[in-house]
């Protein structure tokens, strides 16, 4: 695989890497937890009625994703984190890794204050053709999986935004 020799990121690749993976990732995540269990309607169901949950909680999840894509291009972007990733798989990397830490703040934090906010004790999963302490789990795994799914996309797209390919890409492809 072929490295990068020191990268250096603008402006434009830093907040277009930010906004677009963002956005692409929060799609790739938001099919995950909908086609995965309806998370996505929970998420709608939470602010809204149920009439609107899945329409809602996908706007919900896209701005919310989109807001921590930036946040991740303001991590990848300063010059600590700059020396220590070279390549494409550092991106991904570092975004895996993004993925996981969101992915335990929204689940063991947000998540629980939101349900507490809107009066609901434990979340109700008639969707899944089991109940009670498995049901659970898969949520958990489905919620757990679509976050990594965000951070490894994430990465990827960031990366390449910023014209950071796979080394297989560049010896098969005429990169500048």
């Amino acid at each position: 695989m072929s490295e990068n020799s020191k990268q250096t990121l603008d402006r434009v690749g830093v907040w277009g890497g930010g906004i677009t993976g963002g956005l692409v990732a929060g799609i790739a995540m938001g099919l995950v937890l909908h086609l995965g269990g309806n998370q996505i309607e929970l998420l709608g169901g939470l602010a809204t009625d149920p009439g609107t949950a899945a329409g809602v909680g996908w706007t919900i999840h896209l701005m919310i994703s989109i807001a921590f894509g930036l946040l991740f291009a303001v991590i990848a972007s300063r010059s600590l984190v700059q020396q220590l990733v070279t390549s494409f798989g550092d991106y991904v990397i570092i975004g895996l890794a993004f993925g996981a830490v969101i992915g335990l703040f929204a689940g063991g934090v947000v998540f629980p204050l939101a349900m507490e906010r809107a009066g609901v004790a434990a979340l109700p999963l008639p969707f899944l053709p089991v109940s009670g302490a498995t049901a659970e789990l898969f949520s958990a795994l489905v919620f757990g999986l679509g976050h990594l799914v965000y951070g490894l996309v994430l990465g990827a797209v960031f990366a390449t935004v910023n014209g950071i390919t796979p080394g297989g890409v560049r010896e098969r492809v005429a990169v500048r």
